[in-house]
């Protein structure tokens, strides 16, 4: 993901033809309290590019990412998908929600909105049904419980028993989130019992896949792919 001009301005990529990671010449004011974007940040973008056609085909109207951080996947959903969808970036830190802010800005996306909120407990009510596209890269790694609690850098890796604590907190209402049409997008590892997820949502009438997976020192990434089955094109 990215390109060579991306490397010279410091900005983490990997390789992936034709659509640059966003641009991010703001981060190292943020860096000592925001989550950099890495392995699993790049695994979620390219599992967006993979899915390129199916999003288009969805034509979608509001895209929201949860746990947000710098702001660089949602802004490159923003990018791939042109300016027409609103996009909304959730962070429970807010100095997160800054650098998200002025990552969308600067990469030119205008129909954006950074919002700071556990999850997204104070939208819930405003976006019930309204979500086209959802993302979430969770944190996964397994972590004491008193370690989820954090507000600042931790809440974006401490995962707590399993590393699930805070994923199993959004899947319950993930059915009632999405549009008929609408998917989510989420990053898990191998210590999350991905295989378990999938038929707990399975449980909620959504169809699952893996959408991209990829073994990153030692993790071994997934990215989850949940839709409704009348949906899933």
């Amino acid at each position: 993901l990215g390109t060579s001009a991306d490397a010279e301005k410091g900005v983490a990529c990997e390789t992936m033809a034709y659509h640059p990671t966003p641009d991010l010449p703001h981060f190292s004011s943020f860096k000592f309290d925001v989550y950099e974007p890495a392995e699993d940040s790049f695994l979620l973008m390219d599992a967006l590019h993979k899915d390129l056609d199916f999003l288009m085909r969805m034509k979608p109207l509001i895209c929201v990412e949860i746990g947000s951080g710098s702001g660089a996947v949602i802004t490159f959903l923003a990018t791939l998908l042109d300016t027409t969808p609103f996009h909304i970036a959730v962070d429970i830190n807010s100095t997160a929600c800054c650098c998200a802010s002025r990552t969308l800005q600067c990469n030119g996306i205008r129909r954006c909105d950074s919002v700071c909120d556990d999850l997204v407990r104070c939208l819930q009510s405003r976006l019930s049904g309204e979500i086209d596209v959802l993302l979430f890269n969770p944190p996964y790694v397994v972590t004491p419980s008193e370690e989820v609690t954090s507000n600042g850098i931790a809440a974006a890796w401490a995962g707590g028993k399993d590393g699930r604590e805070v994923t199993d907190q959004l899947l319950p209402s993930v059915s009632s989130l999405l549009s008929p049409k609408g998917a989510l997008y989420l990053v898990a590892v191998e210590e999350n019992k991905p295989a378990e997820i999938m038929k707990q949502m399975e449980a909620q009438g959504l169809e699952s896949q893996i959408a991209l997976s990829r073994r990153a020192q030692n993790e071994k990434l997934v990215v989850l792919k949940f839709t409704f089955h009348h949906y899933n094109t």
